[in-house]
């Protein structure tokens, strides 16, 4: 059974940090491309970040040089490293997987950046 577990969301004060993780029974793991969304109250489903199998990484404009995504194929887990939090952050954020025609997603994490 497919299951993308997210942990590590939070409430954080604007300019701190938090790592989330996406721990993925995917197989195989190192095939897929993983990804991090998310979706603030009101607004669509958003990409933050994706990592493909070789490693290559995009980011939203929006995020770019506050996050890093990161991959550990031997944990079958994925990373977001986010710094330098804005409150327009605040968001549930999902991960997925995609290989193909197959996607998966996450239940989500509640992050939330307010002083």
């Amino acid at each position: 059974q497919v299951q993308l577990v997210e942990s590590g969301g939070g409430l954080v004060q604007p300019g701190g940090s938090l790592r989330l993780s996406c721990a993925a029974s995917v197989s195989p793991f190192s095939y897929y491309a993983m990804g991090w969304y998310r979706q603030a109250p009101g607004k669509q489903r958003e990409l933050v970040a994706v990592i493909t199998p070789g490693g290559s990484t995009n980011y939203a404009d929006s995020v770019k040089g506050r996050f890093t995504i990161s991959r550990d194929n031997v944990k079958e887990t994925v990373y977001l490293q986010m710094s330098s939090l804005k409150p327009e952050d605040t968001a549930v954020y999902y991960c997925n997987a995609n290989w193909g025609i197959y996607r998966y997603w996450g239940q989500g994490t509640q992050v939330t950046v307010s002083s």
